[in-house]
């Protein structure tokens, strides 16, 4: 795909910039880190700002739809403005008083500045590269390509981590209260940093609803799912909760938390086949579940499909099937 992307600089002030960080005008994407910078390295950067030194611009994408600003590079920086112009850190509240830093300026919090200080660090300008997509139209997938890019913390960026700031919304925010079911946490394990356990909700979602429409790569098929209910509604995402929660229950009382590992890692394929067609056929007692799944597990087509091109159209739609006719067989 050939994106038109439209790139210009804007130049605001420390005072602009936190006001509108404070008010969610540019805003953290939900997988971003959390304020990771030590006191010693926060107050650096503010007295950067003090001595009138450069600093690195900050990269922001703006969105078509509400004219609010992404976060894409720069977290830290501004994370760090906030706080200082607040007076307390915002992950812990505590006083930011500055450390490690010229005698003139040690220990102070910022209404411990002298005057002429506090202008030079309120009006101080920093600079921001404005990122928007203007073709195609109808989405903003470039924002993938750009986090990919542009991120600064040097760990390349998963699919999901993405779509949780690209798609933020109803539906992100669904994602991560179903992601707390006690169920799922059983079967799961503990939360995923990098949120592997939410994609897999989404793919549930995806193929129990979508698999009709499903075309390789797996990944814009999930894309495409989470950007077409970005905004839920109440009654949809209520509906959702009760397939998720009473299917992910009858799998773990049918098969254990230890379900779909035939060969000890989560196999993603034996998952979603097994979690669909058993959401699919709501009657089914749990005997059935389990009578169905070993002998899915024994069967030449079902671990063909399941362990050799995954995500294959044919083979995608051919395991759900083939665990719909297992689950509907006679005993």
């Amino acid at each position: 795909m050939i994106y038109q992307i439209t790139t210009f600089g804007a130049d605001f002030t420390v005072d602009g910039l936190v006001k509108r960080f404070g008010r969610g005008d540019i805003f953290r994407p939900e997988f971003q880190r959390n304020f990771v910078w030590t006191v010693p390295q926060a107050s650096k950067f503010v007295e950067s700002i003090l001595l009138g030194l450069p600093i690195p611009s900050v990269f922001l994408y703006r969105e078509e739809s509400t004219q609010k600003h992404l976060i894409v590079d720069g977290l830290q920086r501004l994370t760090t403005l906030h706080s200082f112009m607040t007076g307390r850190f915002r992950h812990n509240n505590k006083v930011f008083s500055l450390k490690d830093v010229k005698s003139r300026f040690e220990g102070k919090t910022i209404d411990d500045l002298e005057p002429e200080d506090h202008r030079r660090f309120e009006d101080a300008v920093i600079h921001a590269m404005i990122i928007q997509q203007t073709a195609p139209n109808d989405n903003n997938s470039s924002v993938f390509q750009i986090f990919d890019r542009l991120n600064s913390n040097g760990t390349p960026l998963q699919p999901q981590e993405m779509r949780a700031a690209v798609y933020h919304g109803e539906f992100q925010k669904l994602l991560g209260i179903l992601n707390e079911n006690a169920a799922w946490r059983d079967f799961f394990g503990a939360p995923h940093r990098r949120a592997k356990d939410q994609e897999l909700i989404l793919r549930f979602f995806a193929l129990l609803n979508e698999r009709k429409t499903y075309e390789k790569p797996m990944k814009k098929f999930l894309n495409d799912y989470m950007r077409d209910h970005r905004d839920i509604s109440a009654s949809a995402a209520s509906s959702h909760t009760g397939v998720f929660s009473s299917t992910i229950q009858r799998v773990v009382k049918s098969l254990g938390v230890r379900a779909f590992r035939p060969k000890n890692a989560l196999n993603v394929a034996v998952f979603d086949a097994v979690m669909v067609a058993v959401a699919e056929r709501p009657h089914v007692t749990t005997p059935e579940i389990s009578r169905a799944y070993e002998k899915l597990l024994k069967d030449a087509d079902f671990i063909r499909m399941t362990s050799d091109s995954t995500s294959d159209v044919g083979n995608v739609i051919g395991r759900i099937d083939k665990a719909l006719e297992f689950l509907d067989a006679p005993a």
